[in-house]
């Protein structure tokens, strides 16, 4: 027993956690640059070479496998899935889905006409298009990474189920009608419905080839969003006073998760660039409620992504989803605050 117990520390600790590398950062800011570790500057710097190494490295190698993983579900799959469903049932198929499938805010726009065109109900649409920028099993992995297994499967449920709500919400009021050119969309549908689009199998090494290619194309899109959220983390941790952090974001703070959420919106980056600053709030101890908030705030209903949605959604339809979405974050933020001690018991 204590065996597997020791193998799975160092699992969590070096391997996820690449202690190692926290070792030989603080090693470079000391001899390299000569800097004491214990002052802000270098300690801010060895964060900030930490999370940024540590970041890339675990991005790599973890959506190069996840990318593999997803290669078997392409849009034309993933949308014949769907059709097969209905109701409650498919919301969580629709949720479930978006954790499992490579697409973010920024193709969300083709991905959401395609499913109307395909006749998906509106609210499995909007359970997978909550849910696809928000979850996935990279983000599950690197949020085990810095803050553990409890913690990193709450959020994929919280996530997976504020997708099914709000989808089973948008679903009940019945909106279809406020998406733009709806029934254009549908009427070319019905024209084009006896054609079928044959699926391309892949072979096992396309298969590699395309998961190095999403692996190049994400860290080209996020890099510069992961160096920015790592300096402000390490402005967070290494900067800014414990007191004021507290006051702002602490728990005796009533209003913490709408302010968290507040800043979150006009933010654009995707988990891998609010991780960081995540771990710093974290280290000066806002609530985790608080930091899911500003987490989904950021991944869920940042401003370019509204802007984006808002070529294909009409106002009503894009203010329902806006505050079905927000309801839902905040009260996650404020049951997790309530209930946080559970998840680190």
């Amino acid at each position: 027993m204590l065996l597997f117990q020791n193998i799975w520390l160092f699992f969590t600790s070096q391997i996820l956690g690449m202690k190692w590398i926290n070792d030989l950062s603080g090693l470079l800011v000391e001899k390299v640059f000569g800097l004491d570790l214990t002052e802000r500057i270098g300690g801010g710097l060895q964060f900030f070479i930490y999370d940024a190494i540590k970041i890339f490295i675990l991005l790599s190698i973890l959506i190069f496998i996840i990318s593999y993983i997803q290669s078997y579900f392409p849009p034309e799959k993933t949308k014949k899935i769907l059709r097969k469903f209905s109701g409650i049932g498919g919301n969580i198929m629709g949720a479930l889905l978006g954790t499992i499938t490579p697409f973010c805010s920024c193709s969300s726009i083709p991905i959401f006409i395609g499913f109307v065109a395909a006749k998906i109900p509106i609210g499995i649409t909007f359970s997978f298009l909550i849910s696809s920028p928000f979850v996935d099993l990279a983000s599950f992995l690197v949020l085990f990474s810095f803050f553990g297994f409890k913690v990193a499967i709450v959020y994929v449920i919280v996530g997976v189920l504020l997708a099914v709500i709000g989808g089973t919400i948008i679903q009940k009021l019945k909106m279809e009608k406020y998406i733009d050119g709806y029934e254009e969309i549908i009427k070319v549908a019905d024209d084009n419905e006896h054609i079928e689009l044959e699926e391309v199998e892949l072979t096992k090494k396309e298969r590699v080839v395309y998961a190095k290619d999403q692996v190049i194309a994400t860290i080209k899109k996020v890099w510069l969003f992961i160096l920015i959220g790592v300096g402000i983390g390490a402005i967070i941790h290494n900067f800014i006073p414990q007191a004021f952090i507290e006051t702002v974001l602490g728990q005796n703070n009533y209003f913490s998760v709408l302010i968290a959420t507040a800043v979150g919106v006009p933010m654009y980056a995707d988990i891998f660039g609010t991780i960081p600053i995540a771990e710093a709030l974290f280290l000066k101890g806002v609530g985790m409620g608080t930091i899911l908030a500003f987490m989904m705030a950021v991944t869920a209903l940042s401003a370019p992504s509204m802007i984006m949605l808002s070529k294909v959604m009409k106002p009503k339809l894009l203010f329902a989803f806006i505050g079905i979405v927000t309801a839902g974050i905040i009260v996650i933020g404020y049951l997790f605050n309530a209930f946080s001690y559970l998840l680190f018991s």
